[in-house]
């Protein structure tokens, strides 16, 4: 069944085709189907084209199909072109001609379209919650080791000190702007598209205002057209959210990595959440970690994969959106795990506290010393280059103390700050 059917059958090669993976992606997609004809009926009601009893007759067989999605027993089966298409199938079967009248004043184009605004602000808002379990793990680790050092480095050569305090509470603020990211996303998701219909409006007198209250959208898109040219945007703000959280994944995710190994040894893991070797008995790899880095960087393609599917199109609606969904229905699911794991994995971090211990890490300390000179009133680049003397000449024997007051250095961390930043960040919509 199709809710365009004209009497006549689509051929078999050219159905698969344009329908694709529609029915499997639909799933996702059910409840939202759902929640939005229960608005919709509601004003149909409310305009005068549906009775009371009609709608009433119409929500309970809604209600009836939402229980199902909840307990994973709903399905759509072949005979289906989408999840439109069989809940539409369902209510015609079960109240008869009201069930016929439920798409008045809608086209598939902004049914699929509330469904995915719906969607997008619901799958936010659990990637977000996600974000702060890993967020409190951080500050959390950052606090319980702010007192131990560890090196730092730029070019991959050994630069200053840092501390793994100041490690974890990096990546903790980090997580701030992958909120900002999410919070600008979820906004452009945050407007009732339900009504513009095909992108043109409609001659029936449907009450959007009531349909954008009983869906608690922010507000109305207005246009009809711009509703329609919603499409393509709103993913494209969902990937690039979507992204920014990967990318910080994937770095967290490649530092630990190269400090779980053997020339690094600055953390480990227990042996239970590592892998072996099938011929090196002495192994212990970071699996997980660096599935996330791969899963998490194929993640920062989305936002292009997305423009591509978008670039040249005119207005109106046009059949190759269906692809975005197949392009992020599946990342959604895979940042949500990466997110998962990576709050699970560090909930299990032992980090090696005798690390400067090691020679090589001697010279971590110069800039310290040159500092200190200077504090004494010795000028900046003499200080420097007596420094860099006594390193040439192998006389350089530092103390290996740090002094750090300022805000966001070793000895004073801000997380406080940190936590009310992200506070403001994770309750702003």
């Amino acid at each position: 069944m199709k809710v365009w059917d004209k009497g006549y059958d689509t051929e078999k090669k050219v159905e698969e085709f344009t329908v694709g993976n529609d029915r499997e992606l639909d799933l996702l997609l059910a409840k939202y189907d759902v929640q939005a004809s229960i608005a919709h009926a509601n004003m149909l009601q409310n305009v005068g084209i549906l009775t009371e009893e009609e709608r009433d007759k119409l929500v309970a067989e809604l209600k009836r199909i939402d229980s199902e999605v909840e307990k994973g027993s709903f399905t759509i089966e072949q005979e289906f072109e989408d999840i439109h298409s069989k809940v539409e199938h369902r209510l015609t079967e079960a109240v008869g001609d009201a069930g016929k009248k439920i798409h008045t004043g809608r086209s598939r184009n902004d049914q699929i379209l509330v469904c995915l605004h719906l969607y997008a602000k619901n799958e936010i808002r659990k990637i977000k919650s996600l974000i702060k379990n890993l967020f409190e793990r951080l500050i959390e680790l950052s606090k319980q080791h702010k007192d131990v050092l560890m090196p730092g480095y730029t070019h991959f050569q050994v630069a200053m000190p840092s501390s793994f305090g100041l490690w974890f509470g990096a990546y903790a603020e980090l997580l701030v702007d992958d909120l900002y990211q999410l919070n600008a996303a979820y906004k452009v998701a945050d407007q009732n598209p339900l009504g513009s219909a095909a992108g043109y409006g409609s001659n029936l007198p449907v009450n959007r205002k009531q349909t954008t209250e009983e869906l608690e959208f922010d507000t109305l898109k207005y246009n009809s057209v711009a509703a329609q040219m919603s499409r393509g945007r709103l993913e494209q703000s969902l990937a690039t959210g979507l992204s920014s959280v990967a990318a910080t994944l994937s770095r967290l995710a490649m530092d630990t990595v190269m400090y779980a190994g053997q020339n690094h040894d600055f953390i480990s893991f227990p042996d239970e959440l590592t892998t072996g070797s099938s011929i090196m008995p002495h192994k212990k790899n970071p699996d997980v970690f660096e599935l996330i880095r791969g899963k998490c960087n194929a993640a920062q393609a989305l936002p292009n994969q997305v423009a591509m599917v978008n670039s040249n199109l005119p207005s109106g609606y046009h059949r190759e959106y269906q692809i975005l969904k197949e392009i992020l229905f599946p990342a959604v699911e895979t940042v949500k795990s990466c997110l998962d794991m990576a709050e699970y994995m560090l909930r299990h971090i032992e980090v090696n506290e005798q690390i400067l211990n090691d020679d090589r890490y001697r010279y971590l300390f110069s800039v310290e010393v040159v500092n200190k000179q200077v504090a004494k009133g010795v000028p900046f680049r003499e200080a420097y280059r007596d420094v860099a003397r006594q390193i040439r000449e192998g006389t350089f024997d530092p103390e290996k103390q740090v002094e750090h007051t300022h805000e966001g250095s070793i000895g004073n961390l801000c997380n406080e700050e940190i936590q009310k930043k992200f506070g403001r960040a994770f309750n702003q919509k």
